[in-house]
């Protein structure tokens, strides 16, 4: 259950809340935070912290980055999932855990399976007869020497050790059983997570690529009608503000532009790191921002196969099985423990001369007094599997609350969708009869500049809802479990 509370936060806090802190253009659908690197702000009492600290608070948003390829990749949402789930931190970390716990299973196991060694020894002894008190009788024709005198024998066995009945060792292996198949359903949760930083980053990338093109184009607008108001006022048609005002309204459009771009950049950073490509890599995306209503699903039906779906609901529900198995082995620790040790051999002055030795020993051992050591492991072991068995009840609650938050997100992103386009399209009309009454002398300036930019928050309006409705699918597909395949059903395939 160790990997669970840090799966299931960062499953929710990950990628998605990482790209707003560093979005300009609106505030990120989900809301969140995460632990990243900020400049320093005394005001707000943030510093930036080292890389080390970084990657200790959120493995998940670092890689092993790989080298470069020296060309330029084009690289879909299936290829950038697949390259985060090889290379990214976080899974690389969760699959090192579990062969830490597969390890612990084994050696569980080899205490209850026999011990074979094998040991010879050569020996030279000078034996005192009178440290060991042998002693002839006072009427001996003869007394003893001091000491036996020099002489030397070999010795070779086999030895064997073997638990016969040890409850405590059996339960033990149980419980590292359960664990190893709670680390295997963390593994799987871990790829979720991945899977979830990765097309985050991904629909954040296509945003500020689309947000890159809008303000291309609000840009060229600018320029075309700055244009038209120089040769306007050239041929006093209008007033030199009108100019002015033109030329204004073109330098903002290409800062934009200049904004948008830093951000597509640092926001294609962000992918590379997770998804382990190089810092010079040059890449392209090839999946746009897409609309894919939701079809097939429910909400009762979503939360259902949750349920069933999520693997770090399976891994906490494996963790209580451990549990259990770890509060009956501190209990058997009360019950006799039956052993067998033999050893077979061979025993002489020399190689050549060896004679057949052999013993054969069975133990039982019963505890009678431990001074409260076994109460004490009970009370701990029963403490650990009241908790697992809580924070399982919570888990199933956070499980079905994923779901909820998830699908109404994506409700609301769905109407915003359809809401936004419709103003991005009265926007860039009203925009077109602006200019043409300004062309024919009809208008003034400002409401030229005041339609272009209406044009440029619908645009912007439309891209975030797009992006919002995308993230959201991401999300439902992470909430449901098996996230791989859940993006691919709600994005129709993609």
């Amino acid at each position: 259950m160790r990997a669970t509370k840090r799966l299931s936060a960062l499953a929710i806090l990950l990628v998605a809340s990482w790209c707003a802190n560093g979005q300009t253009y609106g505030s990120d659908p989900r809301g969140y935070s995460v632990p990243t690197p900020r400049p320093i702000n005394p005001e707000e009492s943030t510093t930036n912290p080292s890389a080390q600290a970084t990657q200790r608070q959120n493995p998940y948003l670092g890689s092993v980055p790989q080298k470069p390829t020296g060309t330029l990749l084009k690289l879909s949402l299936n290829e950038a999932i697949a390259r985060g789930i090889r290379y990214n931190l976080g899974l690389v970390e969760s699959e090192r855990a579990s062969a830490d716990v597969h390890g612990d299973r084994l050696r569980a196991l080899a205490a209850l399976l026999p011990e074979l060694t094998a040991n010879g020894r050569q020996t030279y002894e000078n034996l005192s007869f009178k440290e060991l008190g042998i002693k002839l009788p006072a009427n001996a024709p003869f007394q003893l020497p001091a000491t036996s005198g020099g002489f030397g024998y070999q010795d070779f066995r086999v030895n064997l050790t073997q638990q016969i009945y040890n409850a405590g060792l059996r339960e033990k292996y149980k419980a590292q059983k359960n664990s190893e198949e709670a680390s295997v359903f963390d593994q799987k949760d871990s790829r979720d997570v991945v899977v979830f930083a990765v097309a985050t980053a991904y629909m954040q990338v296509i945003a500020s690529a689309a947000r890159v093109a809008t303000a291309e184009a609000q840009l060229d607008s600018a320029k075309e009608l700055d244009a038209q108001a120089q040769n306007r006022v050239k041929t006093e048609v209008a007033p030199e503000i009108d100019a002015l005002r033109a030329e204004v309204e073109r330098q903002s459009a290409e800062q934009r532009l200049a904004n948008a771009r830093n951000q597509l950049e640092k926001d294609k950073l962000t992918l590379g790191r997770i998804t382990g490509l190089a810092l010079e890599q040059q890449f392209e995306l090839s999946d746009p921002l897409s609309y894919q209503p939701l079809k097939n699903f429910t909400l009762d039906g979503a939360t259902a196969e949750a349920v069933k779906g999520r693997s770090d609901l399976a891994s906490a529900e494996a963790s209580i099985h451990a549990a259990g198995a770890a509060l009956r082995s501190e209990k058997a620790e009360r019950l006799p423990v039956v052993s067998l040790r033999a050893d077979y051999g061979g025993a002489g002055v020399n190689v050549g001369n060896l004679n057949s030795v052999y013993t054969v020993s069975g133990n039982v051992s019963v505890p009678i007094y431990t001074g409260g050591r076994i109460r004490a492991d009970i009370d701990q072991a029963r403490s650990d599997l009241a908790r697992r068995e809580a924070e399982y009840a919570d888990l199933k609650g956070r499980v079905a609350y994923d779901v909820r938050v998830a699908w109404l997100d994506m409700t609301a992103s769905d109407s915003s969708v359809a809401v936004a386009m419709r103003n991005k399209a009265l926007a860039e009309k009203a925009l077109a009869q602006s200019r043409d009454r300004y062309q024919n002398g009809v208008t003034n300036y400002p409401e030229v500049v005041e339609a272009q930019e209406a044009v440029a928050v619908a645009g912007d309006n439309y891209i975030q809802s797009l992006y919002s409705y995308d993230v959201a699918l991401v999300s439902l597909a992470r909430a449901m479990g098996g996230a791989d395949a859940k993006i691919a059903q709600l994005f129709g395939g993609k």
